[in-house]
């Protein structure tokens, strides 16, 4: 996915930024992050000449080092309390622990189940090209599996500005132009003020790969990237219907199908990868449900015209939220933990499965299917292609860079 679909998005519902964004960094926190006063690093004199290359490897090598160092330490203590603590503790999930799988488990997987079609994964991109007269946006979703490519789909969406179906004087057809025109972004540039903003787009993309997994898919387990209920579709991306449609959506996959494993790209949930981390090669947790990480979302974002949405995605949290689980789990010695949910009744068997297809590249510990599924979708939906259709309909149409922007004429 060229976007990471992540909970914990920056942006909320009605486009505004939350409040973390413009959240004050004292002095002291500047200090105790980084090791030196701000004041010392706004003075140039501290700084060193771009050509400094000795000290610049020096000093990277000792904090990388003492970093690795520290985080060593950290891991022998996760071990030894926090592991035994994750299965013990309040409001711990059934299930909850850490547990160990062998190579033979490895190999049944991939020869039943992987390479034999058993697992298919989805992904998607968007590409959008932004002009004054027009706003074009591809959304393509990628179905496949190891016995081969299982499908793919593609939705563009046309935007301009103004689309009139009634007789009216170009005048005003030119005014009302104009004012949409000032309430919107730069050209080329995304904002969160903008009605149909990047996070609308990746909430239709977040969508359309979970319909795709839930209604193309044919094999008993789906794979997904992200979570099963992503930020985008839990607060509609600003739209009322998406958040409906998508609460609904969520429900079949979570509720009836129950085999799936969703992994994300980038979590923001630093605590849960350090303790991952921790993890031998082929050792995995589970630590919580995704009941809490929804009621966070729908706490802060359901008020004023949208508390009526706020019963029906509480009503999911409560129903729906107990019965995923967050897990993590590490392939191998040179790889990171990665972060998985799954459903609470087959948690161990997907585990397993992100495992084995994780073991496959051994350098990453990520699974293969998924980065599949993402390649395809950038040979088939890539913004390269896309950009190159988009410029060829500007030259037919007598403009070829007329409405360009400076940057995607730099080189």
């Amino acid at each position: 996915m060229d976007e990471e679909v992540v909970i914990e998005d920056a942006v909320n519902d009605g486009g505004k930024i939350l409040a973390q964004e413009n959240k004050r960094i004292r002095t002291n926190d500047y200090k105790l992050a980084t090791g030196e006063d701000l004041s010392q690093t706004l003075d140039l004199n501290t700084w060193h000449p771009g050509v400094d290359l000795g000290e610049m490897y020096s000093r990277i090598e000792q904090e990388v080092a003492e970093a690795i160092r520290k985080e060593n330490i950290h891991q022998k203590e996760i071990r030894e309390k926090i592991f035994p603590y994750l299965r013990t503790r309040e409001g711990a999930p059934d299930g909850a622990g850490v547990y160990k799988t062998d190579v033979s488990k490895l190999i049944k997987m991939h020869n039943q189940i992987l390479f034999n079609g058993g697992v298919e994964a989805c992904d998607g991109t968007v590409a959008s090209h932004d002009t004054l007269p027009i706003t074009i946006t591809q959304i393509g979703v990628c179905l496949v599996s190891y016995r081969g490519d299982q499908g793919s789909w593609v939705h563009r969406v046309f935007r301009r500005d103004l689309r009139s179906e009634t007789l009216r004087s170009p005048i005003d057809e030119t005014i009302e132009m104009l004012e949409r025109r000032s309430s919107r972004s730069a050209v080329g540039v995304d904002s969160p003020h903008d009605q149909i903003s990047s996070l609308a787009r990746r909430g239709i993309m977040a969508y359309a790969e979970r319909a795709v997994l839930l209604e193309k898919s044919n094999a008993i387990w789906r794979m997904g990237h992200g979570s099963p209920a992503p930020y985008e579709l839990l607060t509609g991306s600003g739209m009322p219907e998406l958040l409906r449609s998508g609460i609904e959506l969520m429900r079949k996959l979570i509720e009836d199908h129950k085999r799936f494993i969703f992994i994300p790209s980038a979590p923001k949930a630093r605590e849960l990868l350090t303790i991952g981390n921790a993890l031998l090669p082929l050792e995995y947790a589970i630590v919580e449900t995704l009941q809490k990480r929804i009621d966070i979302v729908a706490s802060g974002h359901y008020r004023g015209e949208w508390a009526s949405e706020l019963p029906n995605v509480k009503t999911f949290a409560k129903e729906c939220g107990p019965q995923v689980v967050i897990g993590l789990f590490r392939a191998s010695d040179l790889a990171p933990a990665q972060m998985f949910y799954a459903h609470k009744d087959f948690f161990h068997e997907a585990a397993i499965i992100a495992m084995a297809d994780s073991i496959l590249q051994e350098h990453r510990g990520f699974p293969m299917l998924i980065d599949l599924a993402d390649q395809l979708c950038s040979a088939t939906f890539g913004s390269d292609v896309f950009s190159a259709s988009t410029q060829l309909a500007y030259a037919s149409a007598g403009a070829p860079y007329r409405y360009m922007t400076e940057r995607s004429t730099r080189r």
